[in-house]
């Protein structure tokens, strides 16, 4: 089938990746759009609904990347990020995690914001596969 039918793009699943990313998000909507683009490059995705949740969660596995939504209920993604880190710098996490943050704001001071608090990467919604794709590659050992 070639790479492009009726203007869209086919983007091959990379399987078998089976690397577990966490999502910290808590739209219902967003999470299945995100999960569904992540399941199809061959990642298996965990779901926490906010920063504590993300936390928590790293501290039990240790997730290589979290896509962190910047504006969640309890504790945002900034300061969840921040606390992430603090959790790195004092040895309490044995490595860097990647986070990319995911945001519907696409202003610069946006991006400065998330980049401040600690996050390696930024993506705006509505995310598209691609973008995924070239963000996750970005942290491919």
């Amino acid at each position: 089938m070639p790479d492009n039918v009726h203007g869209c793009q086919r983007v091959e699943a990379e399987r078998p990746i089976q690397a577990r990313l966490l999502l910290a998000e808590d739209n219902p909507v967003n999470q299945k759009v995100t999960v569904r683009l992540a399941e199809k490059l061959g990642y298996k995705v965990d779901v926490v609904q906010n920063g504590a949740q993300a936390i928590d969660a790293l501290l039990r596995h240790p997730y290589q990347t979290i896509l962190m939504d910047c504006e969640m209920p309890e504790l945002d993604g900034f300061e969840a990020t921040r606390g992430i880190r603090g959790l790195e710098r004092s040895g309490k996490l044995a490595a860097h995690t990647r986070i990319i943050a995911i945001t519907a704001n696409a202003l610069p001071e946006h991006l400065e914001q998330c980049l401040l608090a600690g996050m390696d990467d930024y993506l705006t919604f509505p995310i598209r596969i691609e973008q995924l794709k070239l963000a996750l590659g970005k942290f491919q050992p």
